[in-house]
């Protein structure tokens, strides 16, 4: 795997050194799970605002209400589960 080095403050270094410690994972492990839950949580995050716009629009929710009903006719396409 090739690896970088990115630059992070002091602070940074030794909260992640504590939390490979406490997790017996190696630094790069730790960070690979944090970045990976981070990205995870930014795209909930955008989920949600998208959700929030939709709720706020009356017009997008009847656009929203037609368009689900034209996807609720491909369940009738005779594929068991």
């Amino acid at each position: 795997m090739a690896s970088v080095t990115v630059r992070i403050s002091s602070a940074t270094r030794s909260a992640l050194k504590a939390l490979a410690a406490k997790s017996g994972l190696p630094m790069q492990k730790v960070l690979e799970v944090a970045v990976e839950r981070y990205k995870r949580q930014c795209i909930l995050d955008e989920a949600n605002r998208v959700y929030e716009a939709l709720r706020k629009s009356e017009k997008a929710r009847k656009e929203e209400a037609v368009e689900r009903e034209l996807w609720e006719s491909t369940l009738g396409d005779g594929v068991n589960e």
